[in-house]
């Protein structure tokens, strides 16, 4: 029997769960659909196809992770700060990695609402990177290496990269202290290419100025829905 009462939100939900239990690649309005006990065209009252679909599910699983970050980070500060954000962006990518892999997706220009969810996200890291003295252009640096370090290793272990007997969970700890040791001795110069005349602007900046370095005990920002 068909399932009553779809709404926007149970068909990303369902989504979220499909693309968990097979991959995101796999993830098909047929599939989401069957769930449901629904024909494919039921769904296109709720999403815009099977783009539109990801684009939902991009922006939920950004608002969970950044939900996610900010419980771990509240309250605490430094390399303490660093750690629990750390272990609760593995945690995350670890029990939903489909869920995860669509939050990678880059918000499209002028999606109003990826673009803020993205921005939470980037203000919980603006926060942590506070108690580093971190900020301006040098805490985007610190924020790419920061994801570029903690996806890369998310990625690699579920993939089945790490077949080596030592623990993986010690290996994780000790990358996020090696980043704790580069932020604190994070650069401020700019790079040679940065500061010349008529350098390309970059890419991927986030839609609101970082803000100003905070005192080290503020506790990471709680997500705005």
């Amino acid at each position: 029997m068909p399932r009553a009462g779809l709404t926007p939100q149970r068909v990303v939900e369902e989504a979220g769960a499909v693309a968990d239990a097979t991959g995101l690649d796999r993830l098909t309005l047929a599939a989401v659909a069957d769930r449901f006990g629904v024909a494919i065209p039921s769904l296109y009252k709720h999403v815009r196809g099977l783009d539109g679909l990801r684009r939902d599910l991009a922006v939920l699983a950004v608002r969970e992770l950044t939900a996610a970050l900010a419980r771990a980070a509240v309250g605490r500060a430094g390399r303490d700060a660093l750690h629990a954000m750390a272990n609760a962006y593995r945690a995350y990518a670890t029990a939903h990695p489909g869920r995860y892999a669509a939050s990678v997706r880059a918000p499209a220009p002028g999606d109003t609402e990826h673009l803020t969810a993205a921005d939470d996200a980037l203000d919980v890291f603006f926060s942590v990177l506070a108690a580093y003295g971190i900020r301006a252009d040098d805490a985007i640096d610190a924020i790419r290496a920061l994801r570029a370090a903690m996806h890369g290793f998310v990625t690699l272990e579920a993939g089945g990269g790490f077949g080596l007997p030592q623990s993986v969970d010690v290996s994780y700890h000790r990358l996020v202290d090696v980043l704790d040791t580069a932020l604190k001795a994070w650069p401020t110069a700019d790079p040679p290419a940065r500061s010349q005349p008529g350098a390309a602007k970059k890419r991927n900046a986030p839609t609101r100025a970082p803000p100003t370095a905070q005192n080290s005990t503020t506790p990471a920002p709680t997500v705005q829905r």
